[in-house]
């Protein structure tokens, strides 16, 4: 193979990839065989099964058991909104966030003290080890799994307060900003980062992904006057959402 030259699986993978985003391999047709991708091609065995491997992995096929290897329907990428900024009110920022789009968004949530594990500890700024509230959700638009989120937030902060449990109390329910504004403590800085990875098999199998997808992991973090207050992963499946944000400009 000369320089610049792709290996022989990849070639065969695009050619493939092509017919699929043209239509010639539309959704829910048989990839071809083993065999014909052998023969077609004039690669070896070995090639046509790294060829398809490359597809499952960039999800654009599925495997059935029993029946072979099929085109995935491609979904048509929606929008997470995330805003600099929220208006006031009893409405949760999920709620919030996703009214631009129309969606019928509802969640699920579990909040259980633990210790900060050493990730977390050190973007809360706490010590490994600190009492910690952990929150998970499970947000959904009109039925279907979209969003995971973990939250921590130190219990040197909120532990026997008021808003010690995110979705108890009186502020149940409420942002970040307005549950610790309640307790004395004003955010004036929130930090996010967005990377990509791939899911995790429990997260794939709670957003209805195929095993091998990416998904983009926004670490998010609350600060007040210097103190983090809050830190979150928020998990997104990358092959059905966007993220977009709206920031203000001052």
């Amino acid at each position: 193979m000369t320089f610049g030259e792709q290996p022989a699986y990849l070639r065969v993978a695009g050619d493939l990839r092509q017919k699929i985003v043209d239509g010639s391999l539309p959704p829910h047709t048989r990839l071809p065989s083993q065999a014909r991708i052998r023969e077609e091609y004039g690669v070896s065995d070995t090639v046509a099964l790294e060829a398809r491997k490359v597809l499952m992995a960039e999800g654009l096929v599925e495997g059935r058991s029993g029946s072979g290897t099929y085109v995935r329907e491609q979904p048509v990428p929606r929008r997470v909104s995330r805003s600099g900024h929220r208006t006031k009110g009893p409405s949760t920022p999920f709620r919030q966030e996703q009214s631009e789009s129309d969606a019928r968004g509802t969640w699920e949530s579990s909040s259980e003290q633990e210790m900060a594990p050493r990730p977390i500890a050190e973007r809360l700024g706490v010590e490994e080890g600190d009492r910690v509230m952990r929150t998970r959700y499970v947000f959904r638009d009109a039925g279907e799994s979209m969003m995971l989120s973990t939250s921590w937030e130190p219990l040197a902060v909120t532990g026997r307060t008021p808003v010690m449990l995110p979705e108890e109390g009186p502020l149940g329910g409420c942002g970040v900003v307005e549950r610790m504004a309640a307790i004395g403590f004003v955010v004036d800085n929130v930090v996010e980062e967005v990377g990509a990875r791939p899911g995790l098999a429990e997260e794939l199998m709670q957003l209805g992904g195929v095993p091998g997808h990416a998904v983009l992991v926004i670490e998010r973090t609350y600060y007040a006057s210097g103190r983090a207050v809050e830190t979150a992963d928020v998990v997104v499946p990358a092959d059905r959402y966007r993220i977009t944000y709206h920031l203000p400009v001052k």
